[in-house]
């Protein structure tokens, strides 16, 4: 149920339905990681954050049981993930729902996301002076996609590498992984502070009936403030 490939350079490829019980990737060298949090809920902000993880790192994150957060609850990830920022190099970025909704009447939901994963190793390589030679991202794209998506951007981190549920395969996209859901939490609490209530998340029937009882309270015009207005569920509530 694992097929494993080693290559001369020295890269392993796990592949198969059970390849995550069989990874022990070990950290030869330094990497950098980036995954976003928050494009399939209706409401809150999108969140994405690159992390540069060291050799020396390793023990650290061992013993707090880095994973990716979608395999832990938010009361972890809460726990957990300031150690991580204190801890680590990482660029942090988060799309508020206002400038969310005026970037997507000319960018689609995976040329936004390509975007803010290029912004964030940018800001990664400033802060930490270069960027290691694995940079992973948790792919929604094909790479070719992904730079084209990125064709007029003045700057752009080129030699990434691309991997679906890489979040579950290197630690420094689990790191990522962690401390953008965090920052999505932070947001939502301050969100349902400012309104007195609790907002469910997702983008099912639970979020259609607040919706609902949202504009029915505010007005359209509010819920653009909280929620990505191109979702379906803004379609039911019209």
């Amino acid at each position: 149920d694992c097929t494993i490939t080693v290559y001369t350079s020295k890269k392993a490829v796990y592949q198969g339905e059970k390849a995550s019980l069989y990874l022990t990737q070990p950290l030869e060298e330094d990497e950098a990681g980036s995954d976003e949090v928050g494009t399939g809920d209706y409401f809150g902000p999108v969140t994405v954050c690159a992390v540069l993880v060291k050799k020396e790192d390793i023990a650290f994150l061992k013993e707090l049981k880095v994973n990716d957060s979608k395999q832990i609850n938010d009361d972890q990830i809460r726990q957990k993930a300031p150690l991580l920022i204190k801890r680590l190099t990482h660029s942090l970025l988060i799309l508020d729902n206002i400038k969310y909704n005026q970037i997507h009447t000319i960018n689609n939901m995976n040329q936004i996301k390509a975007k803010l994963h290029n912004q964030a190793y940018l800001h990664l390589q400033k802060k930490a002076g270069s960027l290691p030679e694995r940079c992973i991202v948790d792919q929604f794209a094909p790479k070719d996609l992904y730079y084209r998506y990125l064709q007029n951007e003045p700057h752009i981190i080129n030699g990434l590498t691309f991997e679906t549920k890489a979040e579950s395969k290197y630690l420094s996209v689990a790191c990522a992984s962690m401390i953008a859901r965090y920052a999505f939490l932070c947001a939502w609490d301050k969100m349902e502070k400012h309104y007195q209530c609790t907002i469910p998340k997702g983008a099912g029937a639970e979020v259609d009936r607040f919706a609902a009882a949202f504009v029915n309270k505010y007005s359209y015009e509010e819920l653009s403030k909280i929620a990505k207005m191109h979702f379906k569920n803004t379609a039911k509530l019209k």
